[in-house]
């Protein structure tokens, strides 16, 4: 089986775009990933597109990936419609690499797209709501509520504004990581003071303004112990990554300079665990099997991309790739480990908390910053000798965890 190399990335910038639509956010990210990769719409030989909320937001619920390539010449090819929740860019982007693996072809795009802002503000926070099991959401979410037990809620630390459910869940995991280890709100707003103040030099970010813990602390709360700059926004984009094994690469006469090898990239679902059950988790085993396939620890990573849909989900995940022991994922981004500059630099983009999270595109935004870091083009927030990247990206809920956990391992 021939190798396989990422040899084109293209991105909008993530946050509001009333102006654009579907068609014209998918025509603008994969015509940069082609200008990238230095070809032309008709050496691409089949396309995974990700998407989760055209259905609900505009009752487009069929063949959207169909009708926003079309839109832009891209046809004949096959095209497989991808829903993950959060992570249906990154199952788009393995889908991709495993059709090539497969010997169907040579040359895949994965583009993630996704129109989330609305008038409508209730729509708009319900098109989270089917991430998790209906027929059970309140049994859930009584169980959800038991994990933050013995913890004091403040008064007055939850908004009265509208959010997505999922800030109650990770509010519950932070709390429970507070009542198990310690964590403590002023780490959460070191994740998040650290993602903003790496945003600054990310012009597609969809916000571009550093914090200070302080400022973090004091701002805004969403529900304890999250507080605004904590949480990611809601935000329209797309993001693109076309792939090709190396006989691709000569026959295409690519630049295999630029060209970044695929070492690892897997989808795993959830499983039944308890909450104590830590190294269980299915990012834990995901990872655990992608540094496997890849043949590297999580010692030889230079750089992560990670699913901080808040602060707290950053530090989970810092946790379960390998990073820190367990526990130690809020201690670690404190003591500055997790900056650029610091020993694990996690998140240069500015993460889902600051770079926007397009839920569609969010895993494809991550392969974007990898892909650009391993070239050395990150510009001011380049993570010096970065030669071994990963990205986690995780979806929906199922039980006491991500439904759906996708881990990618590129290098030079």
């Amino acid at each position: 089986m021939e190798d396989i190399y990422v040899v084109g990335v293209g991105m909008t910038s993530f946050g509001r775009h009333l102006d654009k639509d579907m068609k014209a956010l998918t025509r603008e990210a994969v015509e940069a990933a082609l200008s990238d990769a230095g070809l032309e719409a008709k050496d691409l030989e089949a396309a995974f597109f990700g998407n989760t909320s055209q259905g609900h937001m505009e009752g487009q619920h069929m063949i959207r990936g169909q009708i926003a390539l079309r839109a832009m010449g891209i046809e004949r090819i096959p095209v497989v419609n991808v829903e993950n929740a959060c992570a249906s860019g990154s199952s788009s982007f393995v889908l991709a690499c495993n059709h090539i693996k497969s010997g169907a072809g040579d040359v895949a795009l994965a583009i993630g797209t996704e129109k989330m802002f609305s008038t409508d503000k209730d729509r708009m926070f319900s098109v989270f709501d089917s991430a998790w099991d209906l027929s059970r959401a309140s049994e859930i979410r009584e169980t959800l509520m038991k994990l933050g037990r013995d913890v004091e809620v403040p008064e007055g630390t939850t908004s009265p504004k509208p959010y997505s459910v999922f800030m109650d869940v990770y509010a519950a995991f932070a709390r429970s990581h507070m009542r198990e280890f310690g964590t403590t709100q002023r780490q959460l707003a070191a994740v998040a003071a650290k993602n903003h103040t790496h945003s600054v030099h990310n012009p597609l970010s969809q916000y571009q303004v550093p914090y200070t813990i302080e400022e973090v602390l004091a701002a805004p709360p969403i529900t304890y112990p999250l507080t605004l700059p904590m949480c990611s926004p809601i935000s329209d984009g797309a993001a693109a990554a076309i792939v090709c094994t190396r006989s691709a690469l000569k026959r295409l006469n690519i630049d295999e300079s630029r060209a970044i090898k695929v070492r690892a990239s897997l989808v795993q679902s959830g499983s039944n665990r308890t909450e104590a059950e830590f190294a269980q988790h299915c990012t834990a085993l995901a990872a655990r099997r992608a540094y496997e396939l890849a043949g590297v620890g999580p010692e030889d990573v230079s750089v992560a991309e990670v699913h901080d849909a808040t602060a707290m989900g950053e530090i989970i995940q810092t946790e379960n790739l390998g990073f820190c022991e367990f526990g130690l994922g809020g201690v670690i981004a404190e003591r500055g480990e997790t900056s650029i500059g610091g020993r694990i630099p996690i998140n240069p983009s500015g993460g889902l908390e600051s770079k926007g999270h397009p839920v569609g595109a969010t895993g494809l935004g991550q392969i974007h910053e990898l892909v650009t870091q391993l070239r050395g083009e990150a510009g001011p927030r380049q993570v010096e000798g970065a030669q071994v990247a990963l990205a986690e990206n995780g979806g929906g809920l199922e039980g006491i965890e991500e439904a759906v956990a996708c881990i990618t391992i590129l290098s030079r």
